[in-house]
């Protein structure tokens, strides 16, 4: 009974998931027809190399290669590439986002909103990194250099967002060189506006150090291992005012898991004293809970 439950929960789950990858492809395509496309935009990553090479070969050969034939053939390379090192399940929802993406793109027609150009740029970097954040959040991606980023990020432990910037930085100058400078620049404020709201909404490799000082323990000790996979380190202390003596515990999670411990500790003590710090940066082993 208890395992027919646990197999209906997680079917529930995926099904919720699927779906909100069908909105992450649907707001993504409909953002590149509102924004990008009417802004003749370049965003970085796979969506950019796409429309340069879909300009170039439109302008200057007899043969026009589609957008979608590019950015669904270098999404299916990335795809082979990492694969083995990533979840099924994420691949598999990753797969199913930029396929819908490049779908959509492909049945809706532009759509003008506005001819402000600087608008265009802002808003449609902030819906940009709003759709591919809802992919994230429900354990799929966007493909592309997201994949390479969550490699990155898996092996390191470390957010490898800015970094990606950069790469996408030398798309947006190759589109310059081709295409004008004000399109590359208002596509720099494009993807910097997308990548700052990616930055923002995925938590899974922000790291927060929790000092937590209870008289519990051992109760709340074993409530955290029940939660998470985090070591934590334990010190004596004493509370100078009361004279009361404490246990003083240390250990680092991320934000993903944070409320969860949070309640969890609150729950087996009432009167737990707890701080909690950003980690900048973490030296020696951590444990990541693998992508399904």
């Amino acid at each position: 009974m208890m395992n027919n439950q646990l197999k209906i929960n997680y079917k529930k789950n995926d099904a919720k998931k699927i779906v909100m990858i069908i909105l992450s492809a649907l707001i993504y395509a409909i953002n590149f027809q509102v924004f990008v496309e009417n802004g003749d935009l370049y965003p970085g990553g796979f969506t950019g190399i796409s429309r340069i090479v879909a300009s170039i070969t439109s302008t200057y050969t007899s043969f026009p290669v589609p957008f979608y034939v590019t950015y669904l053939l270098l999404n299916v390379l990335a795809t082979l590439l990492v694969f083995k090192y990533i979840g099924k399940k994420f691949t598999i929802y990753s797969v199913l986002q930029f396929t819908l993406s490049a779908f959509f793109i492909t049945i809706l027609p532009p759509i003008p909103l506005t001819n402000d150009i600087l608008l265009i740029a802002i808003f449609g970097g902030i819906c940009n990194g709003f759709a591919i954040s809802i992919a994230l959040a429900n354990n799929g991606s966007s493909g592309g250099f997201d994949f390479i980023a969550i490699y990155t990020s898996n092996k390191f432990n470390v957010s490898t967002w800015n970094y990606i910037m950069y790469v996408n930085g030398v798309i947006l100058i190759i589109a310059g060189l081709l295409f004008g400078w004000n399109v590359a620049l208002y596509s720099i404020i494009f993807q910097y506006c997308s990548t700052e709201v990616i930055k923002s909404l995925h938590k899974r490799y922000k790291l927060n150090a929790l000092i937590i000082i209870t008289s519990k323990e051992k109760e709340v000790c074993q409530a955290i291992f029940k939660t998470c996979r985090h070591g934590i380190t334990k010190m004596n202390g004493v509370g100078e005012y009361s004279n009361t003596e404490n246990a003083v515990l240390y250990m680092t999670c991320n934000n993903y898991q944070l409320n969860s411990i949070l309640s969890t500790i609150k729950n087996v003590d009432k009167r737990v004293f707890i701080t909690i710090s950003t980690v900048d940066k973490l030296i020696g082993n951590f444990y990541q809970v693998p992508l399904e």
